[in-house]
């Protein structure tokens, strides 16, 4: 009896073991709760800060345009308006678009210079001695290399170094941006073969010294007429030219100059000469002619003043020819023999017929004084 109870309170005790010995919620641990809390404030920090830069990625996207600029927007490389005047942003207000790698903004410069320069035809040279504008020494006895300096040809089958700068301003910035991958590549190539061009249709003498001008002026010209061709969308401005004799012929082209301002200096004194003698003569001449003029006006005066004088005394002479003539004769020979000392006068006959005279001269004639 006492052994089936004992049994029975054992099984009692062995059925409610697990109730009593079950333990209540077990305690969170301290360091996982600080972890868990840190965690919590990392993702709020986060999302803050991906709130942030979302943020100051759509405002990047807002931009201006300068006075002397337009802005064309091209999403994925397209223009976003088309390629037509309304894609072209000018001044005046802020402007939007999707930040880069989505949209791009392209400005372009319609009012400031561009400048392109052509060296195909120049020698080496450092910045430095392009700065200081000396020319390199050529080594002597070296010939010109071509894979180091370039050149240009002449007309006359002469080689010189020759160079162009050209400024040119956008006229049209659709056709400057998206005719070409690189417009300005395309204006250096157009100058660079102006450049080999115009050499090829001058005389050395006419593009170092005697055509300076006309050279600059054909560079000027074909690269015009490429660009136009292209239509490149720009408004050329200024094309300047430099041209040099090689640098290994320096002294031969030197002693060509020489010989070319004595020359001129002998052509000049020449000039200077024919000018001198010229005006002389020129000057004789119409002395000369003047001179002339006032003989001859003289001529005619008294040419006119005898006739005025025949034509008074013909009455005269219409009323008694005989006597007139005698009075005229007589006036005559008295101008005539006013300085002869001895005058004989022979009169007529009363016949009309002439006399016969004789003289016989046995005198000395009487020397007059010195």
């Amino acid at each position: 009896m006492s052994n089936g109870i004992d049994m029975n309170e054992r099984n009692h005790s062995h059925d409610e073991s697990p109730e009593l010995t079950a333990p209540a919620d077990t305690p969170v641990d301290a360091g996982s709760q600080a972890l868990s809390e840190a965690l919590r404030s990392s993702f709020a920090i986060v999302r803050f800060v991906m709130i942030v830069l979302v943020l100051v990625f759509f405002a990047s996207g807002f931009f201006t345009v300068g006075p002397a600029q337009r802005a064309i927007i091209l999403r994925f490389g397209k223009p976003l308006h088309g390629e037509s005047e309304q894609a072209l942003l000018g001044p005046g207000k802020l402007h939007w678009s999707m930040p880069y790698p989505i949209d791009e903004v392209v400005k372009v410069n319609i009012s400031g210079i561009q400048t392109v320069e052509s060296t195909t035809g120049w020698y080496a040279e450092t910045p430095e001695q392009r700065l200081a504008n000396i020319e390199p020494p050529a080594p002597a006895g070296t010939p010109l290399n071509p894979l180091v300096d370039g050149y240009v040809l002449t007309g006359d089958d002469n080689i010189i170094h020759s160079r162009a700068t050209l400024t040119y301003r956008i006229s049209a910035p659709l056709r400057y941006v998206f005719s070409f991958v690189n417009a300005s590549n395309a204006v250096q190539d157009a100058l660079d073969n102006a450049l080999l061009w115009a050499a090829s249709q001058f005389r050395v003498d006419d593009v170092l010294r005697h055509d300076v001008a006309g050279f600059q002026e054909a560079v000027r010209r074909r690269a015009l007429q490429l660009i136009q061709q292209q239509d490149l969308g720009i408004t050329v401005e200024q094309c300047v030219v430099q041209s040099v004799r090689p640098r290994q012929l320096k002294d031969a082209f030197d002693q060509v100059n020489s010989a070319d301002e004595a020359r001129g200096k002998a052509v000049i004194a020449a000039h200077a000469a024919e000018n001198q003698i010229t005006n002389q003569a020129s000057a004789d001449a119409r002395s000369i002619v003047a001179l002339a003029q006032v003989e001859s006006d003289q001529l005619v005066k008294d040419l006119a003043a005898q006739a005025e004088r025949f034509k008074d005394i013909l009455p005269q002479y219409q009323r008694a020819p005989g006597l007139f003539t005698q009075q005229q004769l007589s006036e005559t020979l008295g101008r005539v023999l006013t300085n002869v000392e001895d005058k004989i006068l022979v009169a007529e006959g009363a016949d009309g017929k002439p006399r016969e005279l004789r003289l016989l001269f046995n005198r000395e004639f009487t020397k007059r004084a010195p």
